[in-house]
């Protein structure tokens, strides 16, 4: 199978060294493609940048694209033996935006990836110059899949011992079918999604060791979060509910009428709650709008772009 990052981006796959909010060095890969001003995709929980293929090529005709691999995620690094701690998400995207952008970047990011986005405008206003987020888990009650409750429930230990024994490398072919048989159904259209597809969006679970480490950990993260907005307990989701109006810079919600994981109307009330914001819903699609809805969601990015004059 042809490397991805060299058959995607001129430079193949890049590696940017970022301090994380522990203050230990960490490898970030990530790749580039276009010029212009900059313009990051961001993954969410379990994706890689592969998850971006569609939008890659049609934005880098406008901007400079930029993808990269949140830390434990795809080909960036995996501390497996160092824990986490809540938010680290949003100081580390802040570091590799000052290292790789020298002006404040289009930020277009989907799920676990626009709620951090959320965060980052309004901890680091100045780094953020135009916001597209995509079905955003913003009013999230639960963890919104089967296999994102268990590993959420599971200690750490035992992942790590599954982990190391490359049980998903040993039994490739199950997790590839049980991978798709999920993968379809936040799909309208389920046949979108290839074989390579499958092979690439499974490829760090059974390739990369940590991998499935640091998904549950973040995972474990997020369910003691809702468990925390629930039992109004201290929570940074609530924390970002309440500073949505702080957001000053103009912003796109996208978000999918049959979305499945957040229902629609969670996109109405964050649009709702931001002062420069346009919503559009994306008829024909369920949660996995950079894939479902590919060429709706890049033409709503460049529509929305050229009318806030960052084009």
């Amino acid at each position: 199978m042809k490397d991805w990052w060299q058959a995607t981006f001129p430079q193949g796959r890049q590696s940017l060294i970022i301090t994380d909010t522990k203050g230990y060095p960490v490898h970030i890969a990530y790749g580039e493609k276009g010029t212009g001003k900059p313009l990051i995709l961001l993954h969410g929980m379990g994706n890689w940048s592969y998850n971006w293929r569609y939008s890659i090529d049609p934005l880098s005709k406008y901007f400079r694209v930029i993808c990269f691999d949140a830390k434990g995620f795809g080909f960036s690094e995996k501390p497996v033996f160092r824990r986490e701690d809540n938010g680290h998400q949003v100081l580390e995207l802040a570091r590799i935006i000052q290292e790789l952008c020298d002006e404040p970047p289009v930020i277009v990011a989907e799920s676990l990836g626009a709620l951090v986005s959320l965060s980052l405008a309004q901890e680091y206003p100045e780094l953020v110059g135009r916001l597209v987020v995509v079905n955003v888990p913003i009013f999230a009650e639960k963890l919104p899949h089967w296999a994102m409750w268990i590993l959420s429930q599971t200690p750490l230990e035992l992942i790590q011992t599954i982990d190391s024994l490359r049980l998903a490398y040993f039994f490739a072919p199950l997790f590839r079918e049980i991978m798709a048989i999920e993968r379809r159904q936040v799909l309208f259209d389920p046949s979108v999604l290839t074989q390579e597809d499958i092979y690439w969006i499974s490829y760090p679970f059974i390739e990369i060791p940590g991998t499935l480490v640091k998904v549950a950990e973040d995972l474990q993260i997020a369910a003691r979060e809702i468990e925390h907005w629930q039992t109004q307990k201290p929570n940074m989701l609530s924390t970002i509910q309440k500073k949505l109006s702080n957001i000053e810079c103009p912003t796109l919600v996208l978000w999918g009428e049959q979305d499945n994981w957040f229902p629609v109307t969670h996109g109405e009330k964050l649009y709702r709650c931001l002062p420069n914001a346009k919503l559009k819903i994306l008829r024909n699609c369920r949660h996995d709008a950079a894939i479902g809805s590919a060429k709706e969601v890049n033409a709503a990015i460049v529509e929305f772009l050229a009318e806030t004059s960052f084009l």
